[in-house]
């Protein structure tokens, strides 16, 4: 019985392989068969312009910002005692988070920023 079953699975893969290869080679004829004709040279030459282009790796840039000024969040933190109120209840303690802006002056920096990789093509 077990001679059968791998008889079976080799059966069965070599039946997968035939069917997905002659899948592909009709695919490709039919892509063949839909392909334009050739072109003239006239059109060919002025088509192409990829071996003209480059990619350019992204990469870090950095550039001068000279100091300005700028409002800046700051945050104050409060705490507030517990006490009891006139019935004699307790109020617990508690932290207040302040929030206000502030002009503050920010000397002169470099900032670096990210550049994404791009195509660069030369036009000669």
């Amino acid at each position: 019985m077990a001679a059968s079953m791998r008889v079976r699975r080799l059966v069965v893969g070599a039946t997968a392989t035939g069917l997905l290869f002659g899948g592909a080679a009709l695919g490709l004829s039919g892509t063949a068969a839909a392909a334009p004709g050739p072109t003239t040279v006239a059109t060919a030459l002025t088509g192409g312009h990829h071996d003209r282009c480059e990619w350019v790796k992204g990469h870090w840039a950095k550039e001068w910002v000279k100091g300005h000024w700028e409002k800046k969040v700051h945050y104050t933190k409060t705490w507030h005692k517990g006490h009891y109120d006139k019935h004699g209840n307790w109020h617990k303690g508690y932290w207040d988070y302040d929030r206000h802006y502030k002009w503050v002056y920010v000397h002169g920096h470099w900032h670096y920023y990210w550049v994404k990789g791009y195509w660069d093509c030369h036009h000669k």
